[in-house]
This record gives structure tokens, C-alpha cells and sequence, in this order.
């Protein structure tokens, strides 16, 4: 139903508030730039600490600005299942095509528990999910077996895969038997991963490198391998600098540094500073230095 490059929107704060006419342009910037979708009020755009108002009034923002251009996948997820439902009913009635919804985190349900909730969401809510493995993030892992139960219901078209554990991708798309599309969760690794199978990729770099993760997608679903490797291998110390803190951290300050937004976040969550800051603007320029003609200019600020 979705392939390609959709990119994991971060949300832009000014004053404590969302700014959404930076919302507003970031999404056209997006999809001037080719991307195939966006993903609002996921991780990247600091879910957790939208209020249920600014988590539905972002999704209502993306699905009015994008106008039907491109496919809008809104987060929805939560480690409650009666949220998961509200905010996924939400998303439907705002007009989203589709949720990605987080496996339940901090409570560590079993994998029965992970199936039940995401049958229950499904159920409740005739709206084509995508759930979202991450372990790193949720302190559990959706096993092979389980996706291949859920490849069953019928309006779970997809999982978003951020293990990077290619052995575990190839067992699941194996227990889901065509039932099921697979997009990436890690930019360092959209290119295995979509050798092996993937539609595509939810990414964090696409956010301030559209252009070039699209390319590198739609070269992928071309057959170009050649291309696909050389900006797969152009972007990793840029992949890197996305996490050299906790996502949204880099990202965030890295739009603020094309002078796109506020270097603005939430708390816990602290701007980029010091060390890491000027790793990520070096990573920034040398992935623009390294780019193959005509795909993308970062045209970076300088601060």
C-alpha cells in the first residue's frame, strides 16, 4: 500500500507552543523534495510529550497541508490500549490513511499481549496499521511468530522494522507469507534491508535529506543497486550524527541549523550542544561534499 521514503516528521515548538507555519513549510519542503509519505507525532515528532490536543491538532495540520499529495501515516501508538484506540480513531476521522502504531512500552507485555493489543486497536478501528517494532525504545521485541499472527488481521497492512537484524527480517517476512509489507526503521540499513524485501523506509534523515533518501529508495525499487549502495554509503557518517543522542535530539538541531525551525524541544529532552553539535554540522557538510551530482544541497546556516 506504501513504499518508498516516508519521512518520520520531527514537530516544530516556538514559545512552548507548536509552530505550525514551520510545520506547515517543513511538510511542503518534504514533498517537493519527492518523498513517497510523513509520518506525524510519531517518535521523531516527540509523541510523548504532546497533550491528546496537540497530538490530534498535528495530525489534523499534516492531513490538511499535505491536501492528498502524498499518503499521511499518523503515529498513534501508546502503551495504553484505550489511547491507542482514541488516537487512532482520531487519526481516521482527521482523514490520515494510515496509523503507525509503537509496540507497548515500559509495561512489557508478553507476545500474546503485544497480538492482543494490536487486535484489539485493529478491531476497533476500520484504518489500514502499521505497527513498529523497536526494541531499543519499548524494552521488547515483537517476535517472527507474532507479526505472522497479526499478517492476519486484515487492516495491519505493514511493520516498521528499527532492529536492524537482518536474520530476524528475513524470519519474519517469512512467517507473514506475502501478507504483510516491511518498511525500515534504520536509515544506516535501508539498503539490505530493502534487498531483502522491504517496501521502503519511516526515516529520521529525511528530514533534513529528502532528496537523497528517495533516491536511494526509488533506485532500490529500480533494480540500481550501484546508485542505492553509493548514497547508502554517503549518508552513514550523517546517519550516525542522527543518533549521536536520542532521536529527536540530532535532527532537531540539524533543522534549526538549515534554519527551517527552532532548535526547540520538550523536556526531558535538551538541544544538542558542545561536541556531539559540531559533529553533527561536520557530518552535514561532508555528506553535501560527497552527494552525486543533481540529488540534493543541504545550503547550510551558519549559526
Amino acid at each position: 500500500m506504501f513504499h518508498g521514503t516516508m519521512t518520520a516528521l520531527v514537530t516544530p515548538f516556538s514559545n512552548g507552543f507548536i509552530d505550525e507555519d514551520a510545520f506547515r513549510a517543513h511538510l511542503d519542503r518534504q514533498i517537493e523534495a519527492g518523498v513517497n509519505g510523513v509520518v506525524p507525532a510519531g517518535t521523531t515528532g516527540e509523541a510523548a510529550t504532546l497533550s491528546f490536543d496537540e497530538h490530534k491538532e498535528i495530525i489534523r495540520i499534516a492531513v490538511e497541508q499535505v491536501a492528498g499529495r502524498v499518503p499521511v501515516i499518523a503515529g498513534t501508538g501508546s502503551n495504553n490500549t484505550a489511547e491507542s484506540i482514541e488516537l487512532t480513531a482520531a487519526a481516521k476521522a482527521l482523514g490520515a490513511d494510515a496509523a503507525l502504531l509503537i509496540s507497548p512500552y515500559y509495561n512489557k507485555p508478553t507476545q500474546e499481549g503485544i497480538y492482543q493489543h494490536y487486535k484489539a486497536v485493529a478491531d476497533a478501528v476500520h484504518l489500514p496499521q502499521v505497527i513498529y517494532n523497536v526494541p531499543g525504545r519499548t524494552n521488547s521485541n515483537i517476535l517472527p511468530e507474532t507479526v505472522g499472527r497479526l499478517s492476519h488481521v486484515s487492516n495491519i497492512i505493514a511493520i516498521k522494522d528499527a532492529t536492524a537484524d537482518m536474520e530476524q527480517l528475513v524470519q519474519t517476512i517469512d512467517a507473514c507469507d506475502g501478507r504483510m509489507e516491511f518498511y525500515s526503521g534504520d536509515d544506516a540499513t535501508v539498503m539490505p534491508f530493502m534487498a531483502m524485501g522491504g517496501h521502503g523506509v519511516i526515516s529520521v534523515v529525511s528530514n533534513v535529506a529528502p532528496r537523497s533518501m528517495a533516491a536511494l529508495t526509488t533506485a532500490m525499487r529500480k533494480g540500481d543497486v550501484d546508485l542505492a549502495r553509493r548514497l547508502q554509503f554517503t549518508m552513514s557518517a550523517l546517519n550516525q550524527a542522527m543518533f549521536v543522542q536520542s532521536n529527536p535530539i540530532p535532527v532537531k538541531a540539524a533543522c534549526a541549523a538549515l534554519g527551517w525551525m527552532e532548535n526547540t524541544l520538550r523536556l526531558p529532552l535538551l538541544p544538542l550542544s558542545g561536541e556531539d553539535a559540531l559533529q553533527l554540522i561536520d557530518a552535514m557538510q561532508a555528506f553535501e561534499a560527497d552527494l552525486p551530482s543533481g540529488i540534493e544541497r543541504l545550503e547550510l546556516v551558519n549559526n
